[in-house]
This record gives C-alpha cells, structure tokens and sequence, in this order.
C-alpha cells in the first residue's frame, strides 16, 4: 500500500512541475545569427555592473529581458514576425506607438509607455510573456484571445523605451523575471542550466559573443544613426568621399580591427588597423579617403572589415559597390 501511495505521488509530483514549467519556442520568425541577432540577454549580475548568462558583457544593468534584434531599419520595414513563444491567453495588448529611436525623441516621450506596442500572455500556473516595442499597427491580437504557440503576435519594431529594432521577449513567473537560457534555479556563471528553451529550440539560440550586423557605403563621413535609418548620403564618381562603415555588436577591448578598401584596378586604396579600447555591445566604425580633383574611376570598389580576437577572426564583411 504505501509503495502504491509513493507512486501516486510521483506522479502527482511529476505532473506538477510538468504544468509548473513552461517551454519555449523562439519568439521571432527569423534565423538567430543570419537575418536577426540577439543583442541583449537578461543581467545576471546581482550588483551594478553587467554579466549575461555566459558570463559576457552582453546586456546592461537591471535588464531583465532578451532582446532579438533585426540589423536596420529597411529590415524593419521588410517585416519580422514576432510569435508566441508558448501557448496562452492574451492577457493585454498595446498598439499605435510611433516606431522612432528614443535618441531622436528623449525618455520623457515614452514615460509611462516604455515597453511601445507590446502583448502579454498569460500561459497559466503564473508563467507570462511579453513582447515589447513592435512595430505600429501590427498587433494582431486582442486580449482574450486563446494563441498557439508560434502564432503571429506583431513584427518587430523600434517603439517605445529602445535605441533600434527589436523585440524584447520578458519572461515571468508570478511576477518574478526570469532568463530563458538559464530557468527557475540560478546557475554558476558560465556554467549550462536547463534554461525554458524547448530541446529543438537551445542550439538555434547558441551564444554568439560578437556579430556584424551590417556593412555598406556613403558618399560622406557617415552618422551612425542616419545610417540605421538608412538615410546616409550613397556614393557617387563625384561625391566627397568614398566611405565604407560596419555596424557590429559586442566587441571587447584588445580586439583588432582592420579596415581594407580596394579600386577597380585592384589598388589598395586604405589599409588600417586599430587596437579596440573599451568593449561595447554596440560598436559602429568606417574608414574612407577624399575623392580625387577627377571622380573616382568607374567600376567596382570593394570594403573588407575583419575583427579578430587573440589572433582569431570573428567578424568579416564583405561589401562592393558599383560607381558610374
């Protein structure tokens, strides 16, 4: 009898850590690593400082979400759906924010409204999602309605309380943050936890440190921000400069970067290397020269950026641009 009973509750034990814990799907429509990036992890570090799950700088203080980013704004506009990341009811929604960066707007626009548009579900025994700063008029959604998981919540977008295009995937349980990549019970930093991602999901979601976004050229000494929002002056034959920039994430001090910029002819027109002097999460660089009395001449010119770290390549992009 009482082996029976023990097996009962075994049972009854199982079946509740089965309904306690949830699983999670990516809650994006895109390809981590190749068309979108996950920029920041939540902070997990106790003080004030930073420390994503792996013990890298890639997140701020008293971040307690993941932020999945697409590179700019044109793949914005493209559209990148945001999915529910488990099955739920829509608990509350928020739609029509304006997709502008903070930097252009202040704080003090969105206060009260940091998350922009955003969805909450509530996926029972205390578990909840968010998804914040999507895109506007794309919330497709309403509260009460019942979601499967991967189901089209919005897109990402650049609403609210954020700086580019992202959506910021906040997982609660009774109120309490939690990282997706490490679950209920903290972990050694560094060290592998369990984490909520489902089996199929952990290796589409492995950690990158350091990633290129994106790389192009401008007529002129570009602005990281003009370019984001792809407003920077293109190149021309007759334009004051030929200009090629790389927008990267999580670089580290002693990185070493080099920039090569090569004409039609196979002539190298830049050749420059610099030591990094601070880590960033963010980092945006360019190199260029002034354009001859004469235009440049016609044809192909190439930018190559490489960053390498202990003597080991990490980033490299590859960009040509076409001048007639």
């Amino acid at each position: 009898m009482i082996g029976r009973l023990a097996f009962v509750l075994l049972l009854v034990f199982a079946a509740a850590r089965s309904v306690a814990a949830v699983e999670l799907g990516l809650p994006v429509d895109c390809t981590p690593g190749r068309d979108c990036f996950i920029q920041n992890y939540v902070d997990n570090d106790p003080g004030p400082g930073r420390r994503d799950y792996a013990c890298g700088p890639l997140s701020y203080d008293g971040h307690v979400g993941t932020d999945f980013r697409v590179p700019d704004r044109a793949a914005m506009l493209r559209g990148v759906a945001v999915v529910a990341a488990a099955p739920g009811v829509v608990r509350a929604t928020r739609d029509g924010m304006a997709d502008i960066s903070i930097r252009e707007t202040g704080r003090e626009a969105v206060a009260g409204r940091e998350a922009g548009n955003s969805v909450l579900i509530d996926h029972g025994d205390g578990w909840e999602t968010q998804y914040s700063h999507l895109r506007r008029d794309s919330v497709r959604v309403h509260p009460g309605d019942r979601v499967k998981a991967g189901a089209v919540l919005g897109l990402i977008g650049l609403s609210g309380l954020t700086e580019f295009p992202h959506v910021h995937f906040e997982v609660r349980h009774k109120g309490r943050p939690l990282d997706p990549f490490v679950g209920s019970e903290p972990v050694a930093c560094g060290a592998s936890g369990p984490g909520l991602w489902r089996a199929e999901i952990r290796e589409r979601v492995a950690y990158q440190a350091t990633g290129g976004l994106a790389a192009g050229f401008a007529g002129a000494a570009p602005e990281a921000e003009a370019v984001r929002r792809g407003e920077q002056e293109a190149p021309t034959r007759k334009a004051p400069a030929l200009v090629f920039w790389v927008d990267l994430f999580g670089v580290t001090v002693g990185d070493e970067q080099r920039f090569r910029l090569v004409g039609p002819d196979g002539a190298v027109l830049v050749d420059s290397r610099q030591i990094l002097a601070e880590s960033k999460v963010a980092w945006f660089a360019f190199t260029g020269k002034r354009t001859p009395a004469e235009g440049w001449a016609p044809g192909s010119y190439r930018g190559d950026y490489v960053l390498t770290r202990a003597g080991t390549e990490v980033v490299r992009l590859v960009r040509e641009v076409e001048l007639r």
